[in-house]
């Protein structure tokens, strides 16, 4: 996982991938068949062990606000520790356009969206409880946040720290109350 992860599924070699693994070339295909199963097996344990992290509090938070703060704030922690490749692996795994890794870049796309979705329903549950303006179109808003957060994940690759995610993560909030009224549907 921390090969693809640090590599991306086209810059991991399965020399890589083997001496990762402590196997030699023929026992990875006899037990994954090929890379891209390999892959969706590292996609699939990274979202095991790496999404409790970065979106456990979404739902446990007493506001929307606090769900993303806590969101970006987690992810900027997640994505500079010293023990794991920067960044996030389903960010950052982007497989270039073509049809034969097209399964696997579906898996990715799906997971980036899966990120918008988890943000959109937590602002609409923010819409029910009066902490989100109802009239606020949650889809751009969740979609933004995302977006800042795969932002700080490409940071993050390219060496920003701990408190540069963090200064990120405090100018988003500060734009709160403005990127909800901008974005409302209702005015």
């Amino acid at each position: 996982m921390e090969v693809f992860w640090a590599r991306g599924y086209e810059g991991a070699s399965m020399s890589e991938l083997t001496t990762a693994m402590g196997i030699a070339s023929p026992s990875l295909y006899a037990a994954f068949g090929c890379k891209e199963a390999l892959f969706a097996e590292a996609l699939a344990l990274y979202g095991a062990t790496e999404n409790e992290g970065i979106w456990g509090g979404l739902e446990t938070a007493a506001t929307a606000r606090e769900a993303c703060e806590g969101m970006l704030t987690a992810s900027a922690r997640a994505f500079t520790r010293p023990d794991k490749p920067p960044g996030c692996m389903v960010v950052l795994s982007a497989l270039p356009g073509g049809d034969a890794n097209g399964a696997l870049r579906e898996a990715l796309v799906r997971g980036r969206a899966g990120a918008i979705d988890l943000l959109e329903a937590r602002l609409r549950r923010g819409q029910v409880e009066g902490d989100v303006p109802a009239g606020t179109d949650v889809r751009a808003v969740a979609t933004y946040l995302a977006t800042v957060q795969q932002g700080m994940s490409i940071q993050a690759r390219d060496g920003a720290t701990r408190a540069t995610l963090e200064g990120i993560v405090r100018a988003t909030m500060a734009g709160w109350d403005g990127l909800m009224d901008s974005l409302r549907t209702d005015a």
